[in-house]
């Protein structure tokens, strides 16, 4: 079976997330394995959200991904989102690029190793919430330490020439503000607006987003080249403050009573993403001083992290690219958030790198090259090789 077929085979395997059940296509993965004479165990929580491991007694290498993909309505795409359909060069559906194609690849790459004699010192992960934030996933797995740290690839959808060392951290915050009611025609005079209350800790965070942080040289370059990429990437300009500042989103309003009625209650869902110079704890803080009466929820937490240009895992990454592509990579630090965030924090050197189309994740129409899948295995290989020789 080759790696589209593999990858297919994946997507029309449900596993949205919400709810997370994944054990299906755990239980796929694990009789794929069965198949060249590895031994993978299917672990859960609580018995739905399934992960898939193998063990190895001296591991050199971990090969990373998740099984869960974000929901998808059936209106709008050209193919419905779990058929796995081929067209145009591409596999369409959800989880396609996010990431059931870097998985194939990761499997069709170890079978070619295991075919070709080698005995590779290697273990791998499938977790089950990536999506909804690893508490079922690759923070259970690490908690019980199933886990041991080694050089670790995850297939997360990248840029082709562009192997992903680092990235933003993450905050979620909730806040509940409690206002004083009153009748609408007396308001600001009499009364206290607890829609206001939250309309005055988003303009705080629109002038938070202003601020700049201090790094080091080698950050600042590796920011700006990152930048770069994402530019090129999305077709915009004037994206370099994306990665250089406090981005944030209130993903969730909800407030008041009735037009005409002071609000009482308002509640405000932060989704934040913390730069390079500073700490999520820091703006954590500052969202708390600036909100002293509401009650504070944080459901989410990690700092900035990455791995070295010279740690040994990046630089095999991109010479494996260099050989498949013929052109130098470009490592880059990433906006968003992924399971390196917790793997590093427990001194794993992660690094990111696997197929799809980055502009369609979580998004109508998602879809993965199938010359991309092809390649990505070739690297995949190719890491695997060097670290069975190694």
């Amino acid at each position: 079976m080759g790696v589209a077929d593999l990858c297919t085979d994946l997507v029309r395997l449900r596993s949205e997330n919400p709810p997370g059940e994944t054990q299906e296509v755990a239980e796929y993965i694990h009789a794929y394995l069965a198949e060249i004479g590895i031994e993978s165990s299917v672990v859960s929580r609580d018995g739905r959200r399934c992960n898939l491991i193998t063990r190895h007694p001296r591991p050199h290498l971990l090969l990373c991904g998740h099984l869960d993909v974000v929901p998808a309505l059936a209106d709008g795409w050209r193919h419905p989102p779990f058929s796995g359909a081929e067209e145009d060069g591409c596999i369409w559906g959800r989880g396609s690029s996010d990431m059931k194609g870097g998985c194939a690849a990761l499997l069709t790459a170890l079978r070619r190793a295991v075919d070709a004699g080698m005995e590779p010192p290697v273990e791998v992960v499938f977790v089950c919430d990536e999506e909804t934030g690893g508490c079922y996933g690759i923070e259970y797995l690490l908690a019980k330490k199933m886990l041991r740290p080694c050089d670790t690839l995850i297939a997360e959808p990248t840029p082709p020439l562009s192997p992903c060392i680092g990235q933003k951290g993450l905050a979620r915050v909730s806040l509940s503000f409690s206002g004083e009611p009153g009748h609408s025609s007396l308001y600001p005079a009499i009364g206290k607006s607890a829609v206001m209350e939250a309309h005055e800790v988003v303009e705080y965070l629109k002038m938070l987003h202003g601020r700049e942080y201090p790094v080091s040289t080698e950050m600042e370059t590796i920011i700006s080249r990152s930048s770069k990429v994402l530019e090129n990437l999305f077709g915009l300009q004037g994206l370099d403050h994306v990665l250089s500042r406090v981005m944030f989103n209130p993903g969730v309003v909800r407030g008041g009573e009735k037009a005409n009625i002071v609000a009482e209650h308002c509640d405000l869902d932060l989704d934040l993403r913390i730069p390079w110079g500073c700490t999520a704890s820091e703006i954590v803080s500052e969202i708390a001083d600036q909100a002293p009466s509401a009650a504070m929820q944080v459901t989410a937490v990690s700092d900035p992290s990455c791995t070295s240009p010279t740690a040994r895992v990046t630089e095999r990454v991109c010479a494996e690219i260099r050989r498949v592509y013929g052109e130098d990579p470009v490592p880059i630090f990433q906006w968003a958030a992924s399971d390196a965030r917790h793997l590093r924090m427990a001194g794993f050197p992660a690094v990111e790198y696997g197929p799809g189309e980055v502009t369609t994740i979580h998004g109508v129409n998602e879809r993965v090259r199938i010359d991309s899948l092809i390649c990505a295995e070739e690297i995949f290989y190719g890491i695997i090789s060097e670290y069975s020789r190694s």
